[in-house]
């Protein structure tokens, strides 16, 4: 687990709600609790400053660190996102939405940024320059995402034609197989864990942490286009009923720190 992701967990499971300032030896503390060397530490909190997420307050000699406007945007996005993640799945009206969006082999880093974009927003890609989803709902936040990174892309709206198969569309644009294997590491992780009181905040940074990274994995697909008895929405109930559990011991841990 990497100092910066860490971080962004504690910030957004703790300071963001709270509305108030980390100090920096409560964020150095919490994340030595995680496994990360001090230099590590500072590193991440001196890199979120310069990306504009964080901003530093002095007083006297301590130093403590509040979000910026940018920085409680971001969390706020993720996080309603994170929390709400797996378990509502509304009826699907059977229609697909295909983005067509090229860029140059010469441009890896445009092309690394498109990918994991529209990934989050729950893109697959079947073949190379093929992005489709069965949210057509999700058409103007991939135009936001096409426009804001200067890619020409076409779009195109409707339900499946008569070649090939939805299923094999499916497989070929998103590796479930992996997704449930994840699933199935986390429930094993997280499903029978009960910590003890000076435990409980380290437990929900880490599974706060390890479920963060399903929204991008899980493109939420409609009951429909799923295997039977889908492993992810046990996941989402383990998960939702663990922070509800760990929530209040953990945020007071968190304050007294």
């Amino acid at each position: 687990m990497s100092a910066r992701s860490l971080l962004m967990t504690v910030l957004g499971e703790f300071v963001l709600p709270s509305g108030e300032p980390a100090w920096t030896s409560d964020l150095l503390a919490v994340l030595n609790g995680s496994g990360v060397e001090e230099k590590s530490a500072r590193q991440a909190l001196s890199r979120m400053a310069a990306d504009g997420w964080i901003a530093a307050e002095r007083e006297g000699r301590r130093v403590r660190w509040r979000l910026t406007d940018q920085g409680r945007t971001m969390l706020s996005e993720g996080a309603q996102r994170i929390y709400s993640f797996g378990r509502e799945r509304t009826r699907w009206d059977g229609r697909w939405l295909t983005v067509l969006a090229t860029v140059p082999e010469s441009r890896r880093e445009l092309r690394h940024r498109l990918r994991t974009r529209l990934t989050w927003a729950g893109f697959g890609s079947p073949t190379p320059g093929v992005w489709v989803s069965p949210h057509a709902s999700r058409e103007a936040e991939a135009k936001q995402i096409v426009e804001g990174l200067g890619v020409d892309a076409f779009s195109f709206c409707g339900p499946y034609a008569g070649i090939g198969s939805e299923r094999t569309l499916v497989e070929q644009a998103w590796h479930l197989g992996e997704v449930a294997a994840g699933y199935e590491r986390f429930i094993a992780d997280f499903a029978g864990l009960r910590p003890g009181p000076d435990e409980v905040l380290q437990a929900q940074i880490r599974l706060v942490h390890e479920w963060r990274r399903f929204p991008m994995l899980d493109p939420q697909l409609p009951l429909e286009l799923l295997p039977p008895q889908w492993i992810g929405l046990r996941a989402a109930n383990v998960f939702a009923d663990l922070h509800r559990v760990w929530h209040a011991q953990a945020q007071e841990r968190w304050t007294y720190s």
